[in-house]
């Protein structure tokens, strides 16, 4: 896998009251990813985008809702959440805060 395909695996970060709560619990960290990526993909773009050791990936296709645009139906875009369960003693920080 060559680093600039992995530069652009992860699309954003899922920050929300739940991922917050997961990964106080359980030191996972939830992502968008991009819909073709794999498992190994997802954990080497951690790595080192991060610079942690990964201990597990599970990932979960995100189907669009369907919404009313006045009278018109639209569909929003499917997408890929990966969940990222790190080794012991690692940890990732969003805020950036000191």
């Amino acid at each position: 896998m060559n680093q600039e395909r992995l530069m652009k695996v992860l699309l954003s970060p899922l920050v929300s009251e739940k991922s917050t709560r997961i990964a106080d619990a359980n030191s996972q960290y939830v992502f968008r990813v991009l819909p073709d990526a794999s498992k190994p993909e997802i954990r080497k773009a951690v790595e080192l985008m991060f610079d942690v050791k990964v201990k597990g990936v599970q990932v979960t296709n995100v189907r669009g809702k369907v919404k009313r645009f006045g009278q018109s139906i639209g569909k929003r875009a499917d997408w890929k959440k990966a969940y990222v369960t790190l080794a012991e003693g690692h940890d990732i920080d969003f805020m950036g805060a000191d």
